[in-house]
């Protein structure tokens, strides 16, 4: 009785040591009988659409900040904050925009969306690189927040791409002015779209995946 049940153990133990070792070299046989990889890793960004709930999650984080005992600070996704900022952005992007999204990437939110290069004054507007691209095409712009004074905050561009071309910074400004409508804010940036923001609101970061909202505190 007591071999048996030590020879079951035995057994037992081969087959995990046998079970471990063929789950570690999984990816040298698992595609040989089915045709595909036996694990995927999901490293790139989270790209989120932009929707009425996250400009409202927003709205209520500014709420709680507003309030003498409110927090100090709170975090929200990218696609939260970019809901709510496309209230000022709008007038900026392209009419044409759809499909728009957003993500945090390192310390920038990405905002992305199929637009008419027709807006942006046409493939001409962008050079050398307009033979390369169709009438429509997916866009992309990465930047970062900055308050420019009380109630005046800007996004700072610091990259485009249009497909998979990426601008070179000089032609950031340019490309720009194309979608821009009306008169630019005194202290603007030559590479910043104006958001309206309240006047409570004192320094905008983005790290880890996470917009963080901080509220000014009162010296």
């Amino acid at each position: 009785m007591r071999m048996g049940c030590l020879s079951r153990l035995g057994c037992l133990l081969l087959i995990v040591v046998i079970a471990v070792i063929a789950w570690l070299t999984s990816d040298r046989w698992w595609w040989r009988l089915t045709g595909h990889a036996t694990r995927t890793v999901s490293t790139g960004p989270v790209w989120e659409p932009l929707t009425v709930q996250g400009a409202e999650r927003t709205r209520q984080l500014l709420t709680r900040l507003s309030q003498p005992s409110g927090p100090v600070f709170g975090n929200l996704s990218g696609g939260d904050v970019a809901s709510y900022v496309y209230q000022s952005l709008a007038k900026q992007l392209p009419p044409s925009a759809d499909s728009i999204q957003a993500a945090v990437i390192g310390d920038r939110l990405y905002i992305r969306a199929s637009v008419r290069l027709q807006d942006l004054g046409g493939t001409s507007s962008l050079g050398p690189l307009a033979g390369m691209l169709g009438e429509r095409e997916q866009m992309q712009f990465g930047g970062t927040f900055q308050i420019v004074r009380p109630q005046l905050a800007e996004f700072q561009v610091k990259d485009i791409k249009v497909r998979d071309l990426s601008l070179p910074q000089a032609m950031i400004p340019r490309v720009l002015r194309q979608t821009e409508r009306g008169s630019r804010p005194e202290g603007l940036s030559e590479d910043g779209l104006p958001i309206v923001v309240p006047k409570y609101l004192g320094d905008v970061r983005i790290a880890n995946g996470r917009v963080t909202l901080y509220k000014t505190v009162p010296q």
